[in-house]
Order: C-alpha cells, then sequence, then structure tokens
C-alpha cells in the first residue's frame, strides 16, 4: 500500500511577505512575470542584442544567488466573445469559426533567489523533501535583504532598458493564490492553468511522476555529453528561410512555442563565488595533470579544465552552474509515447541528446516549486558560461493582441488564433508612426483584395468613414452588406451624381464653393488649357447669385440644370450690367461647352441625381470605374466629385474616423492629371482623424510612378506587402523602394512558405514605422470569405442566393449553411 503525506508538512515555503516567497531553509525568492518578444519578430542582430541583455543582467547578481526561469506552455482554446451588444453576423461569424481553436499559451516567470549564507548546497539524496529546519537568523538582517533586492532590481532594469521585454513582480494574492483563483504554488504543484479555481490533487512521485490523472515525463540536460557541441543566441530556421534570406530563431526555439504539447521548461543559472570557483578548478586540474599519465580520460578532462579556466581569465567569462529540464505532461495515458518521441525530436533538433529523468524526477520537479530553488541538487548541475547558459533560454513569446477594440483581426502565425492588430491608433500614441495612411502591394492571386476588403469592414464596423476608389467590382459584396452606396456605370444605371446639393443645416462654405468651381472647369478646359482670373471671378459671382436664388425660390432643386437655366438666364443679364466683355468671360462657349450635361444633352444624367445626396452621412460608399476608367469626359469628373466627397468628410467630420481606399484607380487618377488630389490627401489627412490607403499589383508600378514614389510612400508609415514570392530574385529594388530593412526582407520573403495545408488562409507582412513588422494570417469564417470573394462563380452563386432569400445577409447565410452540410456529407 502506498504511503501518502500531506503536502502542507512537506512545503517548503515557509511565508509569503512584501511580495516575497520566504523558505524554511532561509531562502528568500523574488518572483516576476515576464513579456518576452513575439515569435518571428526579431531578426539575427535582435537575438544577438537580447542574449547580450541577459548575460548583462544575471551578471549583476550577487554570488550565491540562483535564477531560475520558468516558462509555461499550456494547450488551451480560444473562448469567443458573444456579449456584444450591436455586432455583425459576420463578426458572430467570426467568433463562432474561432471559437473552441486551440493554440498554446505561454507565461514566463522569472524567479530570483538569495539563498542563506553558509547554506549548504542541495543534492538529490539530501534536500527537504525529507528535512525540515528552523528560519536562520540572517533574515532578521535589513541590510542582507536590502543589498539582495537592489542587485534584483538592477538586473529587472537592465532586461526592461532593453526594449525586449517588461518585467512586472508578481504581488502577494498571485504568489498564494485567491478563493477564486489558483496562486503560482498550487499552479505549479497541481500544473493548474491561471485562470482555474485552486483544488488539491494527489502527487505521486514513486516510479513514475503523475499529478492528478497526468502523466508526466521529465527530461533533463544536465551532463555534459547530453549538450550540443555548439550553442548560440540564435539559429536559423529553414522552414521560412530562403536562398537569399535566412531566417532565425532563437537557440532554444524547439523547447518553446513550436512545441504542441503542455509542458514547462525550467532553466536554471547558479552564480557562484568566482574566485573560490576557479581556484578550486585549478586544484582540479593540478590534480588530473599528476593522473594524466595514468589515464588517457585524465588527459582529456585536464585539459578541458585548462581550456576553460584560460578563457574565464583572459576572456572575462563568468562561469556558472547550470541546469535545464522539460516536464511535459498528458492526461490521457496512451499518449505517453507520443509525447516521449514529440519531445525528444524537440531536443534533437538543438543537436541534444534527451534524457527521460526517472529516478531524480521527483526531486527536480520539487526544486522547480518557486521559492525552493535554494534546494536544488547540484549534482544535477554543469559547468558552463554564462553566456552559454544564456543560449539556452527561450527568448520568444506567443502573439498578442494591441489594446482596445480598434482595428482588424488576424491569426497567430503559428496557430492561428485570433489576435486584434490595431495599425492605427496605438501606434501613433505610442510614436511608431506620425500617420495612418496605408500603402498595399501584393500581386495578382495574393490575397490582396481579400486582405482590404477585411480590413475596410473591420474598420468600418467600429465606426469608420469608409470611401473606396475601385476598378474590378472588389467591394460589391461587402457593400451591399452593409448597405452602403455603390457607384457604378452602365447602360441601365449610369453614374449620378449632385454635386449642387447641401443638406439641410448645411451651408455653402468657401471649400463647396471651390469644388464645384474645380469642377466647372474641368468640364470646360482641356488638361492643357488655362483659365483666366476674370473667367475664374465670373464663376464665383455665377454660384454666388445661382445659390441665392435657390434661397429665394425653395421650390428648385439644386442640380446642375437648374444652375445652368440660371446661367442662361438671369446670369446673363448680371453679365451685361456688369458689363463683361466675351474676353474676360465667353458666357457663350461656356454654356455651349456644358451643354451635353444639361437636360436632354449626352450626359444629362451626370450631374443631376436626386437619389444618395446624402453622402457626407453615408458611412461606405464604393465608387467602381473599371468601365470609365479611360473615358476622357466622364473619368476626370468623377474623380473630383470623389475627392470632394472625401475632402467634405475630412473636414466636416469632427471626431470620426474616415478612410479613403484607392485600389488600382490610383493609376488612372494621376495619368488625368489628378495627382495633386493623392499628393494633398497623404500629406494633410493625418490631421483629421483620417487616413489614405493606396493599394497597387505590380512593382513596376512604384517604379514607374513619381506619384507613389514621391507622394506616397514617404507619407504611408504603415506598408502590407502580400506574397512576394514571384518577385524573389529582384526584391532588393522593392526593398530599397520600400525602404525595408534587411529583417523586414527576410519576413517578406517567409510568406506563405509553410502554411498549414489543413487550413485555407495567405499570410501578410505588415510594417509600421520600419520600426516593428509582423507577419499574420489572414483567415475568417466561410461567411466572411463569401462575402469578400472576388471569384466570379462564387460571386454569381452568392448574388442568386440573395436574390432568392432578400437580402446579402441572408444569402451568404444560406450558402455557407449549403456549403457546410456538402462537407459534412462527404
Amino acid at each position: 500500500m502506498a504511503h501518502s503525506v500531506d503536502i502542507e508538512h512537506l512545503l517548503p515555503i515557509y511565508k509569503v511577505e512584501h511580495h516575497t516567497l520566504l523558505s524554511f531553509q532561509g531562502d528568500v525568492t523574488v518572483a516576476f512575470e515576464a513579456s518576452l518578444p513575439e515569435i518571428f519578430t526579431l531578426s539575427g542582430e535582435d537575438y544577438d542584442t537580447l542574449h547580450h541583455t541577459w548575460v548583462k543582467a544575471l551578471r549583476l547578481l550577487p554570488p550565491h544567488t540562483v535564477f531560475h526561469k520558468q516558462d509555461w506552455y499550456t494547450q488551451t482554446r480560444f473562448q469567443g466573445d458573444f456579449s456584444r451588444d450591436g455586432a455583425s453576423f459576420l463578426s458572430e461569424a467570426s467568433e463562432r469559426f474561432f471559437q473552441g481553436m486551440p493554440f498554446l499559451r505561454h507565461r514566463c516567470r522569472l524567479f530570483i533567489t538569495g539563498r542563506a549564507p553558509g547554506r549548504k548546497a542541495g543534492s538529490s539524496l539530501f534536500c527537504n523533501l525529507l528535512r525540515p529546519s528552523l528560519i536562520p537568523r540572517h533574515l532578521s538582517s535589513p541590510h542582507f535583504l536590502q543589498e539582495f533586492q537592489d542587485r534584483v532590481g538592477q538586473c529587472c532594469q537592465v532586461l526592461v532598458d532593453s526594449g525586449f521585454l517588461q518585467v512586472r513582480q508578481l504581488q502577494d494574492e498571485e504568489l498564494v493564490g485567491t478563493p477564486t483563483e489558483a496562486g503560482i504554488l498550487e499552479q505549479y504543484c497541481f500544473l493548474l492553468d491561471r485562470q482555474c479555481p485552486p483544488f488539491l490533487q494527489d502527487l505521486r512521485l514513486k516510479n513514475e511522476l503523475h499529478i492528478g490523472d497526468k502523466a508526466c515525463q521529465l527530461f533533463t540536460l544536465a551532463d555534459a555529453e547530453d549538450f550540443p557541441s555548439h550553442c548560440g543566441a540564435r539559429t536559423d530556421y529553414a522552414k521560412y528561410s530562403t536562398d537569399k534570406t535566412r531566417f532565425s530563431l532563437g537557440f532554444s526555439h524547439p523547447l518553446g512555442l513550436l512545441l504542441p504539447c503542455d509542458h514547462v521548461y525550467n532553466q536554471y543559472v547558479f552564480l557562484q563565488d568566482t574566485p573560490a570557483l576557479l581556484k578550486k578548478l585549478e586544484s582540479k586540474r593540478l590534480r588530473l595533470q599528476s593522473l594524466a599519465a595514468y589515464s588517457r580520460e585524465n588527459a582529456i578532462a585536464r585539459d578541458a579544465t585548462h581550456a576553460f579556466l584560460q578563457e574565464a581569465i583572459a576572456d572575462q567569462r563568468l562561469p556558472v552552474k547550470a541546469h535545464f529540464n522539460l516536464l511535459a505532461w498528458t492526461d490521457d495515458p496512451t499518449e505517453g509515447k507520443a509525447l516521449k518521441n514529440m519531445v525528444s525530436a524537440a531536443l534533437a533538433q538543438m543537436d541534444a541528446t534527451p534524457k527521460l529523468e526517472t529516478v531524480g524526477a521527483p526531486q527536480l520537479f520539487w526544486a522547480g516549486l518557486p521559492g525552493n530553488e535554494g534546494d536544488f541538487p547540484m549534482n544535477e548541475t554543469i559547468d558552463m558560461f554564462l553566456e552559454q547558459a544564456a543560449c539556452f533560454f527561450t527568448l520568444e513569446s506567443g502573439y498578442r493582441s494591441t489594446g482596445g477594440a480598434v482595428g482588424i483581426r488576424l491569426g497567430d502565425r503559428v496557430s492561428g488564433t485570433p489576435v486584434q492588430v490595431d495599425l492605427s491608433d496605438e501606434p501613433m500614441r505610442k510614436g511608431i508612426i506620425t500617420n495612418r495612411n496605408k500603402f498595399i502591394l501584393g500581386p495578382s492571386g495574393s490575397g490582396k483584395s481579400f486582405f482590404t476588403n477585411h480590413m475596410v469592414r473591420s474598420y468600418h464596423e467600429q465606426g469608420t468613414h469608409v470611401v473606396v476608389v475601385d476598378v474590378g467590382h472588389s467591394y460589391q459584396g461587402l457593400c451591399e452588406l452593409v448597405g452602403g452606396y455603390y457607384f457604378t456605370y452602365g447602360e441601365a444605371q449610369p453614374l449620378c451624381f449632385n454635386p449642387f446639393y447641401i443638406q439641410d443645416g448645411d451651408s455653402l462654405d468657401t471649400e463647396k464653393k471651390e469644388s464645384i468651381k474645380t469642377l466647372l472647369l474641368a468640364l470646360w478646359k482641356k488638361e492643357d488649357e488655362t483659365y483666366g482670373r476674370s473667367e475664374y471671378v465670373a464663376l464665383s459671382h455665377a454660384l454666388q447669385g445661382y445659390y441665392e436664388r435657390l434661397k429665394a425660390d425653395p421650390s428648385l432643386f439644386p442640380c446642375f440644370d437648374t444652375f445652368y437655366e440660371y446661367l442662361s438666364g438671369e446670369f446673363l443679364q448680371v453679365l451685361e450690367q456688369d458689363k463683361v466683355k466675351e474676353k474676360d468671360f465667353d458666357v457663350t462657349n461656356f454654356l455651349y461647352v456644358l451643354k451635353p450635361y444639361y437636360k436632354g444633352g449626352e450626359f444629362d444624367f451626370l450631374l443631376n441625381a436626386t437619389r444618395n445626396l446624402d453622402l457626407l452621412g453615408e458611412r461606405f460608399i464604393v465608387f467602381e470605374l473599371d468601365t470609365i476608367k479611360e473615358h476622357p469626359i466622364l473619368f476626370p469628373v468623377v474623380t473630383i466629385i470623389i475627392m470632394e466627397v472625401f475632402i467634405s468628410k475630412m473636414r466636416k467630420l469632427k471626431g470620426i474616423r474616415k478612410m479613403i481606399l484607392i485600389e488600382e484607380a490610383w493609376k488612372a487618377i494621376a495619368k488625368e492629371g489628378m495627382a495633386e488630389y493623392i499628393r494633398y490627401l497623404f500629406k494633410t489627412v493625418r490631421k483629421f482623424y483620417g487616413e489614405a490607403v493606396v493599394v497597387t499589383q505590380e512593382v513596376e508600378d512604384i517604379i514607374s510612378s513619381p506619384v507613389v514614389k514621391q507622394a506616397i510612400l514617404s507619407n504611408s508609415d504603415c506598408k502590407i506587402l502580400l506574397d512576394q514570392a514571384k518577385y524573389q530574385n529582384k526584391f532588393d529594388q522593392v526593398q530599397e523602394l520600400l525602404g525595408l530593412t534587411e529583417k523586414e526582407k527576410t519576413q517578406v520573403l517567409s510568406l506563405n512558405k509553410a502554411n498549414d495545408p489543413t487550413r485555407k488562409y495567405k499570410e501578410v507582412f505588415i510594417s509600421l514605422g520600419g520600426r516593428v513588422s509582423q507577419v499574420y494570417r489572414t483567415e475568417v469564417s466561410l461567411e466572411e470569405y463569401l462575402t469578400y470573394t472576388t471569384e466570379e462563380s462564387e460571386k454569381l452563386e452568392v448574388q442568386r442566393k440573395a436574390a432568392r432569400h432578400g437580402g446579402m445577409a441572408q444569402g451568404v447565410v444560406a450558402l455557407a449553411d449549403e456549403i457546410r452540410k456538402n462537407l459534412h456529407n462527404k
């Protein structure tokens, strides 16, 4: 019959006081939670710097200190938020799609233990599992505690000052827990998640390590022959590397987020009295020297000890003792062998020899209890330099959502778990970017339109006014779904605008007058024709008189027809009274050129709209210019009206976010002499809580267009790139034009190189101000996919379902249900 002992009688922690753990052996432990850099975001140079930071920080700790880095990786399932009021059906579909998606949650904790002076080192045969002890007297000395806390504070400050890490000291409640949440002591003893309520489980330490219903396996790196022959701060990650770029990850990355099982990775560094240690090693070398003639092994050990001492003294290396172990567990007894193979393969990736600990597992597990690091069995450690020990630290964490609800939902590159990514406000607030403008580059088939649909839908749901200028009907489905205005040219439904219309409560301000004058001059004069000052003044008088006439006669409807009638009637009399000569303003020529836009003319539909007049208040407007992008008359007129619409929003909608997204239409706009509008937008939109977005497909477009190079790129702090594999061999030119760093180049060329074949998504690269860059998945629910799709057959099927079921949303839902049913039947 197995003998059971109450854990309270064995617990080595005496008490928790002032956010500090005190052990029965007199050890003092301060606990921290560390926030590590997100995985796949660091360059090779960043890894070298981060490694140096760890070394520099640990050098500040006093002798007889134990540094314990404990990384938890627990399998978790995403929990959707279904409590939001007013969430759209696409948002709810997204929550359902990701609900229950598995991912590995990472938590990193640092435990810094000051061992009691004169305390004997622990061993596998003698630890506090077997014997209690009274509290030593040194704990009553304020000098000891104050000096220890000062050195710990300096260590943490070095870590934080590096800019790579955030460190927060754990408070009393986090250490001991509350009635509803387990503290870190219970979490470790019973392998509980942070959110779990505290509850007791059996710990079986005989034969095999079992905690409750979890079967545990503990693997160690403690013997010199088990360690890899070479180690470093980083290593190449082959899956994301190319012939031209080497993608770097931390040396110990196989033991972190890329090991898909529940596990805790413990990293111990024991700082010693260096002079005493070197003296001891010198004595060992002399002893081996005398025995070298009797054994080749002694000669080899002598040479190794000599080399160790040489490096320690010549290169000012800090000798330490270190130990690394990985505790993995599963609650399925049939998975034990698979778990062992998985961990062994991960260690083999580091060129290390895995050792499954059996006899010593209980002592090693117990020494990992927060606050009990001082009782670690020192016979399980190995001598090495601090620089080498730091190579075995895990340096990356999982993706994190940015603060607030603003932004776009994208996927973690490792697991696809959704994260909220703020591309505008938070980076602006932190000074990472100075404007919210975006430049998007992606060749055909890279998922460019899909991503931009997802982005504008997210911004629209968050209250943004969105104006889209497109050539290709990529936003038709989304526009119909959100009930926006969709302007496109067709014989049955030609484009209709009314620049003369003024909303109730609005007035004819200078900006409105200037916009209409620009439009009238564009209709009257050719691109290469100039206009005189007198002609400009005459148009100003005409507009002023027309709006006074409208005010006097409310029965008149403001539009181009009534304006033309005013010009050909009352305004002619005004010109005669003012004795305006024909050379100053040729009104006859003006009326003749503009007659096609008047009632009965070829383009009488264009400026006389009676519907869709509230463009200022409309939150989603799409201008589809595909059929008129080459039209010499319609295109210039439409582009002026589009710019007028957005500039009006920009200036009049105070405190409301505005976005204008110009797809491939920007090329046509630039050709028609409208480049000044683009320059104006990109330089001034940030002052009005707005952002301008330009999307382009070909690298040649960037190279050949001075508008892109001078106005757009220099005023777009957010650069978004999709799959650039086809430009891999000439990407250096793109890199130079976009101002990408070597790290960003490596990230871009890694896009879609190792996608999960069981899931459907494309990856996207996002750079903010050249300072923060990351790759995400663009993975969406089936309902979102059907809304965004640009595949002709899928769009037609969605439209047929929408017509049959009475609306776009109903059609999307019906088609999605039908597709799922067919997949289920298969």
